[in-house]
């Protein structure tokens, strides 16, 4: 069996990024600019030639929006598709939709960093980090991986939070460290597994 190759990617900027709002669950479209960086992305997977064989993408539009993108920009806009929530982005409950000074100015900026930045502490009605990753793992786990332990090549294009998650688990990378992980918009990620399906290198396409 040879190797598989998985590609992590976060969505372009979305139009609540370029606000400053949190977003979680709710579902505004790219920017211009999320557009572009999607584009972008797709050149430099483009630039690897790989050829995939399916692409995971949460149920949130800002996401599918950049994976369709990417895969026309790649031309293998055939491949099978499989959009789930257990991809979405973390959910900040009662967060979502503010400003993220005015949240803030209503709970304190301790506290605002707390929520944002802890592992498992999560704002009201929210999810914490921890919470993301608890249904992140097992759907990457039970779906995901067995086509990388069968030498497919996956592509998923999802969020910060859950991708975080999943970084966390591929890199093993401590509860501490994760949360200071920042992944920048449309900026590939490429994981190379080997025939036993175990991740052996890593590189961020640039």
């Amino acid at each position: 069996m040879s190797e598989s190759i998985l590609v992590l990617v976060r969505h372009g900027q979305s139009e609540w990024n370029e606000k400053n709002l949190f977003t979680g669950w709710k579902n505004p479209d790219l920017t211009e600019l999320g557009v572009k960086e999607a584009h972008n992305a797709g050149e430099l997977i483009a630039s690897e030639k790989i050829i995939f064989d399916i692409m995971f993408t949460s149920d949130l539009h800002r996401a599918q929006r950049t994976g369709n993108i990417i895969l026309k920009e790649i031309q293998q806009e055939h491949i099978e598709i499989v959009k789930n929530q257990a991809l979405n982005e973390r959910d900040y409950g009662s967060l979502s939709g503010l400003n993220k000074d005015d949240a803030r100015e209503k709970w304190g900026n301790d506290q605002v960093h707390i929520w944002r930045r802890s592992y498992d502490i999560p704002p009201p009605d929210g999810e914490s980090l921890k919470n993301t990753g608890e249904r992140v793992l097992p759907y990457f786990n039970d779906i995901v991986l067995p086509y990388l332990h069968d030498g497919k090549n996956v592509l998923i294009a999802a969020h910060g939070n859950s991708l975080r998650s999943l970084i966390m688990k591929l890199e093993d990378i401590s509860e501490d460290e994760i949360v200071k992980l920042e992944i920048p918009t449309g900026a590939p990620i490429m994981y190379i597994f080997n025939s036993n399906g175990e991740m052996i290198s890593k590189k961020k396409l640039v």
